[in-house]
């Protein structure tokens, strides 16, 4: 019996109901392109095809039965609770097939928990906007990851990794001259590799400081799911180890250009400005606008190649918008122009510095917007806890207090330097915490706008006591505090903020105009 030939039984063999001691159920077979799945009851069994391609060789069982063991080990990274094992199917003595029992193992099985196919990220995307509270748990998610991660050097990441993924796309992309056009795509090419050159000291320099890890390498919202009430990313790339190992921030832009396409910027802006408030090395975002670029290109080419696969008209044309629609992404993230600046908001407890600055920040620069940097993050982070977790007052006096501003306008500084807008949120009670603000812009030679936001005592009390499971500490005894603070000096325009969210951000945006 030839191996094509053993597969399909074997494939029948799990379609069938019997084999999983369903009644009255049918197993759901979905078919990828290196990959049969059959959704049985409660579980999912994932079966590698025995297919070659340039990026994957599954041709023979002992590949196939690593790359089960590989992905079972590479997702419990992340999804623990959903990848359960390897199973074998076996043939026994009196030629029948059997599911994790005795005999010859003939085909191998990813063995899953299975979940429901509605609540992926990219679907519920249709259903209605995903909540805040879902970005900031995925990029925790995310941050876990990367920080556990196994530490990679070459041949993996650096300039040399991004360069190979240039002319591998290229070479792909010219194959559909009728889908990108020939001039468009010689342009993008050209821009990544100019976006390459400039950035290539700095990714060679992450590299060796250890930012090169193995990461999810498919992080797109289709792999996400919401699993217990929290994003959860799964099915990452077991397959290659090249694509799979990257520079961390090169897997975090697949998520942001992917919430990007799909007409989310507040979500991506909100996932970015968690992400560098938690992890910082702001410097990157330098190379950002080509990560993002790449990543539009890889799904361009990929619903490129689907397109030309469809028998159905109506799914040929999907594929065909899709395809089009990530190559424009890919332009516009390599031709908007950068514009940096630096906006500080400036208040006590429960003005709303933070509601203004996430509303404002996706509205500044090109995608995904200016970096929120909350001066509450990246008090936590200092303090090595997460970024909703309660500090003690001591946390807050004056000589930590002084390091937070300074780390904070170090990095905003860093930011504007790797030619990205900034958006800080932090009180600024102290004049000279304005004053540096101030002058940081100057030395940078960026347009600067600083606003104070007010509002009457029990405004300010009413807002931080209704405050849950925020990266603010504040009480209304600590409004108290603040209210004591000789704030006269303040030269910042002055926002009345007890009107509500939107008339403070109509308030911003006239002043920033004028």
């Amino acid at each position: 019996m030839s191996q094509c030939q053993e597969q399909e039984e074997v494939f029948a063999f799990l379609a069938d109901p019997v084999t999983h001691g369903l009644k009255g159920e049918k197993v759901k077979r979905i078919h990828t392109h290196a990959a049969e799945l059959f959704l049985a009851g409660e579980l999912v069994y994932k079966v590698k095809r025995a297919v070659r391609y340039s990026f994957l060789d599954f041709s023979t069982l002992e590949a196939r039965r690593e790359a089960c063991d590989k992905e079972l080990r590479l997702n419990a990274r992340t999804a623990a609770d959903i990848y359960l094992g390897v199973s074998a199917i076996c043939r026994q003595a009196d030629g029948r097939l059997v599911l994790d029992g005795e005999g010859e193992p003939v085909e191998w099985a990813v063995r899953m928990r299975r979940f429901d196919e509605t609540q992926t990220l990219d679907r519920l995307v249709a259903l209605g906007p995903l909540r805040e509270e879902w970005i900031d748990q995925l990029v925790d998610a995310v941050v876990e990851l990367h920080v556990t991660a196994e530490v990679r050097g070459e041949p993996y990441g650096g300039a040399a990794a991004l360069g190979r993924t240039i002319d591998e796309n290229a070479e792909d992309m010219e194959r559909f001259p009728g889908i990108f056009g020939i001039e468009r795509l010689e342009k993008l090419i050209a821009a990544k590799r100019r976006a390459l050159a400039e950035n290539a000291e700095l990714l060679d320099e992450r590299r060796a400081r250890g930012f090169v890890r193995r990461c999810h390498g498919d992080l797109h919202l289709g792999n996400i799911v919401l699993w217990k009430g929290k994003p959860t990313p799964f099915d990452c790339i077991e397959f290659s180890e090249e694509i799979g190992t990257i520079d961390v921030v090169y897997d975090l832009a697949f998520l942001l250009m992917d919430l990007e396409v799909r007409g989310l910027r507040a979500h991506a802006n909100r996932a970015m400005g968690r992400y560098f408030g938690r992890q910082g090395h702001v410097e990157v975002l330098s190379a950002l606008p080509l990560m993002l670029a790449l990543r539009a290109a890889v799904r361009a080419k990929v619903n490129a190649m689907s397109a030309e696969r469809q028998r159905e008209e109506a799914r040929k044309r999907e594929a065909l918008e899709l395809a089009r629609k990530f190559f424009t992404a890919a332009e516009s993230f390599l031709t908007a122009p950068r514009e940096p600046r630096l906006l500080a908001i400036g208040g006590l407890s429960g003005s709303g510095k933070t509601t203004l600055a996430a509303a404002l920040a996706p509205e500044i620069g090109p995608a995904p917007g200016a970096l929120h940097l909350r001066s509450d993050i990246l008090r936590k982070r200092l303090a090595g806890v997460a970024p909703e977790a309660r500090l003690p007052p001591e946390a807050y006096d004056r000589q930590t207090s002084c390091e937070v501003y300074r780390t904070l306008l170090e990095e905003a500084g860093n930011a504007l330097a790797a030619g990205q807008a900034v958006v800080i949120d932090a009180v600024f009670a102290q004049a000279e915490e304005r004053t540096a603000a101030e002058g940081l812009a100057r030395q940078a030679a960026v347009p600067f706008h600083g606003f104070w936001l007010e509002a009457p005592e029990e405004v300010l009390k009413s807002r931080v006591a209704a405050r849950k499971g925020d990266a603010s500490d504040a009480t209304p005894e600590v409004v108290e505090q603040q209210l004591g603070y000789g704030l006269e000096e303040v030269r910042w325009p002055r926002i009345d903020a007890r009107d509500g969210a939107e008339a403070v951000l109509q308030k911003a945006r006239k002043l920033i105009a004028s």
